[in-house]
């Protein structure tokens, strides 16, 4: 677990070989990838990701049939990838510790959308909104980590994380003018973040 408490998941968020879950060309193990954003969707595009939208909600149904739970499913389309969000009252048992089922059902929940589209998906998958809780505490922990490579002019490493967490945090960098790179290798791999040219 990081200082600021924010416990890095087990599983990453991007199929293996899809680093930090974003458009761009890995390093070799043990170097490091300059981030690059992600092309902007098409109109095919985005008909393409409202599908997996909904090939993901008509799988989560049944899953939460089978299971005996009562979730309302919500379909969007964030960026270039299909958001399905699934909230209840007791849904905790979906979400595990840290994480670890979520991460396990967001990757089921993909290969089912592949079995339909013969496409690999993005899907992004939250339940009872973990994700976007954890995201905040992520963009809080960029900043602060952005005011003080300001302030030093040094570069600054953050603890291990996973794709999802290394790509919020990337994502919240750019936002604020400056740089950063992922280095190591998984499951150790880290952002650094960059002085200012």
């Amino acid at each position: 677990m990081s200082p600021d408490g924010v416990a890095p998941d087990a599983a990453g968020d991007a199929p293996r070989g899809d680093a930090d879950d974003v458009a761009t060309v890995d390093a070799p193990e043990g170097g490091s990838e300059q981030r690059t954003p992600a092309a902007e969707g098409t109109p095919d595009r985005l008909s393409q990701l409202e599908q997996e939208g909904d090939i993901a909600a008509d799988y989560l149904e049944e899953l939460l049939d089978i299971a005996d739970l009562d979730g309302d499913l919500d379909m969007d389309v964030d960026g270039d990838r299909a958001a399905v969000s699934i909230v209840g009252a007791d849904l905790g048992q979906l979400v595990g510790k840290d994480g670890e089922v979520l991460d396990a059902l967001q990757e089921l929940t993909r290969l089912a959308v592949y079995r339909e589209t013969g496409e690999r998906s993005r899907l992004m998958l939250d339940i009872s909104g973990h994700r976007a809780e954890q995201k905040r505490r992520l963009e809080e922990l960029a900043a602060r980590t952005i005011a003080e490579v300001r302030e030093s002019g040094s570069p600054a490493s953050l603890e291990p994380m996973s794709p999802f967490q290394r790509k919020v945090v990337h994502d919240a960098v750019a936002a604020a003018g400056l740089a950063s790179e992922s280095e190591g290798t998984e499951p150790r791999r880290y952002v650094v973040v960059l002085p200012a040219g």
